[in-house]
């Protein structure tokens, strides 16, 4: 009969800074049981199966399932693929504390390399595109060493003047990118064309539904006790609601989605599948448009 410690609590850390070392030192010849592979160049995130079950490989056990992978019968898109994996049964993808974030950075990262050009006066078009074949890309890394060491625009070179007047005649447009300034710029300039086209609105309101005193949300999460049939069922403690809803907030957003379509098809009166009003309409008649925005 033996004691073992799983968690290590009674080891200190040189023990375990010794045992890790005659670990990776092998008595008998062969290879360590632990090897990490290192390199100077970085891991391509395009067209790379293995990048994500390499990241997280608890919730890729057998090292298969990554995204865009070629062998693939039918092309799944990353968005795609990432959206699949987060309504599966298995909810690991849901509650993992980083592969939310890290896959959410990543789509932001495409957004801003595929969606992202420049714009120049009518007038400057044909200069300012001659000038841009001609920059190349060690006189734009020179000129980016300078501004990070916060140099003099007098000390820099013609090649580098050049690059650094282009700056001033082009602007960026990154309207497709979520969160960004340009973002925001492009909705407003869709809720004006809709003044123009339609009038301006009859009604403005804020929906903000609680998940966490909502019992819809607490089935989502997957609470079988509630039962909706009743009018107010019970529901477990606040603190506890509180821990759900910050445990899984794929259901959070399934939940908002949820609750504004449930009020504008039931209430309003909208009809999404035909995207116009139904021919009963809602409490405030037939909608003939609608404009929302989420925060």
């Amino acid at each position: 009969m033996g004691v073992s410690d799983p968690e290590c609590d009674k080891i200190s850390g040189r023990a375990c800074t010794a045992a890790a070392l005659r670990n990776l030192h092998s008595r008998t010849g062969q290879q360590p049981d632990l090897i990490v592979h290192r390199g100077m160049d970085a891991i391509p995130e395009y067209k790379n199966p293995d990048l994500l079950p390499g990241m997280f490989p608890t919730l890729f056990p057998y090292g298969i399932g990554g995204f865009e992978d070629k062998l693939r019968d039918a092309p799944l898109s990353f968005e795609q693929q990432a959206r699949y994996y987060l309504n599966l049964p298995d909810r690991a993808f849901r509650y993992h504390h980083s592969y939310l974030f890290v896959v959410l950075n990543i789509l932001q990262r495409r957004a801003a390399h595929l969606h992202t050009f420049f714009t120049v006066r009518k007038s400057n078009f044909h200069d300012v595109a001659r000038k841009l074949t001609k920059v190349s890309s060690s006189v734009l890394d020179s000129l980016a060493s300078k501004l990070e060491r916060e140099h003099r625009l007098s000390t820099l070179t013609v090649d580098e003047q050049c690059a650094m007047s282009l700056l001033q005649q082009v602007n960026t447009i990154s309207a497709r990118i979520p969160g960004s300034h340009a973002s925001k710029i492009y909705v407003r300039n869709e809720i004006r064309s809709y003044f123009s086209y339609f009038g301006l609105p009859h009604l403005f309101f804020t929906f903000n539904p609680s998940p966490a005193h909502s019992p819809v949300f607490q089935v989502m999460f997957g609470d079988a006790s509630v039962d909706l049939s009743h009018r107010l069922p019970r529901l477990v403690s606040g603190r506890e609601r509180a821990l759900r809803l910050a445990q899984d907030p794929v259901a959070a957003a399934d939940f908002f989605e949820f609750m504004w379509r449930a009020c504008f098809q039931h209430l309003l009166g909208w009809d999404f599948s035909k995207r116009r009003s139904s021919s009963n309409g809602g409490i405030f008649g037939r909608v003939r448009a609608f404009y929302g925005s989420s925060e």
